[in-house]
């Protein structure tokens, strides 16, 4: 069984934030921070840290939480404010 993780990465490069999608978080923030997508959003705010997770057990719970964060910028927002601390901290 599968479980689904909706991430938030931080570039402090950049002072930007990234929400996806994954079944597996550590092999996607390797893929954020290789050099292997030069076309793709994160590419130029290498290096990108994981600064938050969820996880669900099913893949449709999982797809509607990213895109209310993606989508509803309250509800990124009241995260936002439940992990300052977080975003914050480079580490």
């Amino acid at each position: 069984m599968y479980m689904y993780h909706v991430y938030i990465l931080k570039s402090f490069k950049h002072n930007r934030l990234y929400v996806g999608y994954t079944t597996n978080v550590k092999r996607r923030l390797q893929e954020h921070n290789s050099n292997n997508f030069p076309k793709t959003f994160t590419y130029r705010g290498r290096p990108w840290v994981l600064v938050y997770c969820e996880s669900f057990l099913d893949e449709t719970d999982a797809r509607k939480r990213e895109k209310s964060l993606k989508n509803y910028g309250n509800v990124f927002g009241l995260l936002k404010k439940r992990i300052i601390r977080s975003l914050e901290s480079d580490g």
